[in-house]
């Protein structure tokens, strides 16, 4: 991607806690089928995806508990907070995810929900593996390390 690229993608909900518990090997960009009274709401940018993944449902795959908020203005044209949406995805990604989820024990977990250059909703996805105790840790001592020698080096002027 380029840099003027990545700084055109307008990034509404990011799950912060996917690339410390799970060990990312590949990302995919999937489009949502979004309900217009969505759509509105994450413009306004509260949706969360914390504690969101991605599975199949037949030859499809669905963002499921993923929270995107009531619009306010649409009173009983309202969507569901939590329902699942559809993963616009190519079918030969389909059928790789899929693949890896239900032979390698792998997992599909969402990133980040942005919209992108020509105002698209998207979903950044992650194939990945959940990471052990001992992993966590030496991911927590490597970013301390890293901090630690970011604030000395910056001492040293």
């Amino acid at each position: 991607m380029k840099n003027n690229q990545k700084n055109a993608h307008r990034v509404v909900a990011d799950n912060r806690k996917a690339r410390f518990n799970y060990e990312i090997l590949d990302t995919y960009e999937a489009g949502i089928a979004l309900t217009g009274t969505e759509v509105k709401s994450l413009r306004q940018g509260k949706a969360t995806i914390g504690e969101a993944y991605a599975g199949p449902s037949g030859e499809e795959m669905f963002l499921y508990n993923a929270y995107i908020p009531e619009y306010l203005q649409a009173n009983r044209f309202n969507h569901e907070t939590r329902r699942p949406r559809r993963l616009l995805l190519h079918k030969r990604e389909i059928n790789k995810l899929i693949g890896a989820t239900q032979r390698e024990g792998f997992t599909v977990i969402p990133l980040r929900v942005y919209f992108n250059d020509r105002g698209r909703a998207k979903v950044e996805l992650g194939l990945g593996r959940g990471k052990k105790l001992h992993d966590k840790r030496e991911t927590e001592k490597a970013r301390d390390w890293d901090r630690e020698k970011a604030r000395l080096m910056r001492q040293k002027g």
